[in-house]
């Protein structure tokens, strides 16, 4: 295996460029993955095919070379929720709430199939500093509906990558394609775009690994609404959109942060007030229509208060 033959293909430059066959996006990443190349090597070929813009045949077939490392653990009636690996700054995370908000909605709600949330996370990646999901997780005590995967027990071969890629301080193809693996092999999956061109990245990197996958326009990489959006899935080969307003719903959160700090974010879970509730009452009102217990999110919302 020759792999200077790959850093060559993602960067010569413009002229030189191609895209990589799936062939050689599996052998490249496997090389990364098991060690076999030097991280001068890694670095080159990382910063290469972002500059050249990875293709989405070439993210489809990261994917399936990150999927020959998993190691997975089933956990039944579950959605996974594909959070950034890169920090979180500006707001808390809501996740800590969803635990008692499911609790109820269920013991009300008998005729609804239950529902359990899945979260990856990791040590930081690069390229924004803040808190994680991993930090929260290791500060509370999170006991059901809420399944915390740590990457450094599921794909350690890739959270293994994570001082080359503060070395580097810069996106890689990693951050693309790591959100949402499904190592809970759930039926559905969630992650967040703000983009529109990227929804159709996410849909085509991930649909083929579950039920449905959909894309949400959320913030700071995670699937966690805090103001007005929409969300897409693909309806008979044709990419859907449906757009909310959180004021039809009575919520009128406005608040934002500056370099939240674990903290205060774990201050704001611990004692929320009845905003920041109905904003995570809201979001589990998405992740039940995503999921496919309930038609509309008028009725989760109904269900739910």
């Amino acid at each position: 295996m020759n792999f200077k033959k790959y850093i060559k293909a993602v960067g010569t430059g413009p002229k030189g460029n191609r895209e990589l066959e799936e062939n050689e996006v599996i052998d490249a990443l496997t090389s990364i993955l098991d060690n076999t190349v030097t991280q001068s090597q890694i670095g080159a070929f990382l910063i290469g095919w972002r500059t050249k813009l990875e293709t989405n045949d070439e993210l489809i077939a990261a994917v399936k070379a990150l999927k020959k490392y998993i190691k997975h653990k089933k956990i039944e009636n579950s959605l996974e929720l594909g959070y950034s690996f890169d920090g979180r700054t500006n707001n808390p995370f809501l996740f800590p709430l969803y635990e008692n908000i499911l609790k109820e909605f269920f013991e009300k709600n008998k005729d609804i199939k239950e529902l359990n949330l899945v979260i990856s996370g990791d040590f930081l990646q690069p390229a924004k500093n803040g808190i994680t999901s991993k930090d929260i997780f290791n500060s509370l005590d999170l006991k059901q509906y809420i399944y915390f995967f740590d990457r450094v027990e599921y794909l350690k071969e890739l959270s293994d990558l994570t001082a080359l890629r503060h070395e580097l301080g810069l996106r890689t193809v990693f951050n693309t394609v790591e959100k949402l693996l499904n190592p809970g092999l759930s039926e559905y999956g969630v992650t967040t775009a703000f983009h529109k061109p990227y929804v159709k990245k996410y849909l085509s990197m991930f649909k083929d690994y579950y039920k449905e996958v959909l894309v949400v326009k959320a913030s700071e990489g995670s699937p966690e609404v805090f103001k007005d959006g929409k969300y897409w899935k693909e309806v008979n080969g044709e990419i859907e959109e449906v757009a909310f307003c959180l004021k039809d719903f009575g919520i009128s959160y406005d608040k934002t942060y500056e370099n939240i700090t674990l903290e205060e974010a774990l201050k704001i879970v611990k004692n929320p007030d009845e905003e920041i509730l109905k904003l995570a009452k809201f979001n589990i009102a998405l992740y039940l229509v995503f999921a496919q217990r309930v038609d509309s999110l008028e009725e989760a919302w109904k269900r739910l208060n």
